[in-house]
């Protein structure tokens, strides 16, 4: 096992343990105000180009993801609990499964759905050379996607030709200078974001 896989397992571990009430509460609290599953199961594209199922707390009313973007803090998609999800990140910790599983790291490039990494030219499929992550620096430069992409015209054409090729430069970036002091440096300026939203 090598450094990085160590801590992704420790720190998801300690995690999961610690938080383990908090989630079953943020489930309970799903599942009593809307319906459907209070986990959402999503094909993402992982490393070496190989899809996988990626765990979310569902944030949306269920038959309602025609979408494949979210546009807007507000997207009218999404439950009242689910916003308070969103907005601290929370919907994205069941992922912290994956990563004990070997699907994902802490630490990576997001994993996006495959209608866009089939867009990708052979120079940015580079990035599917290592595992997704949880977090990046694209996650921490775009925290206000939603928002970003509610004033565009068109939010997919948008996130295309603006949104995803600033994502995957951040990415390589990542890439190229990845290492454990990158990685608990991007883990600490994650926690910040997370409890100074805004």
């Amino acid at each position: 096992m090598d450094t990085t896989r160590f801590f992704d397992v420790f720190i998801s571990v300690t995690l999961l343990l610690i938080l383990l009430p908090f989630l079953l509460i943020a489930a309970l609290l799903i599942k009593l105000t809307s319906k459907g599953p209070a986990i959402f199961v999503q094909q993402r594209v992982g490393k070496n180009n190989v899809n996988f199922n990626i765990y979310k707390f569902r944030t949306m009313r269920v038959n309602t993801a025609g979408r494949s973007l979210t546009v807007g803090s507000r997207d009218s998609r999404i439950t009242g609990v689910g916003f308070f999800l969103r907005k601290f990140k929370v919907d994205e910790l069941p992922q912290l499964v994956n990563v004990i599983k070997g699907d994902m790291s802490i630490v990576g490039p997001r994993p996006e759905l495959r209608k866009f990494v089939d867009l990708y030219t052979p120079e940015q499929q580079f990035v599917l050379s290592v595992k997704p992550g949880i977090t990046d620096y694209a996650s921490l430069k775009y925290r206000n996607e939603n928002e970003l992409l509610s004033s565009a015209k068109d939010p997919e054409k948008f996130y295309i030709a603006e949104v995803m090729p600033a994502k995957i430069a951040l990415n390589k970036h990542y890439i190229y200078n990845k290492g454990l002091k990158t990685y608990f440096f991007i883990i600490f300026r994650t926690i910040l974001t997370v409890f100074n939203p805004s």
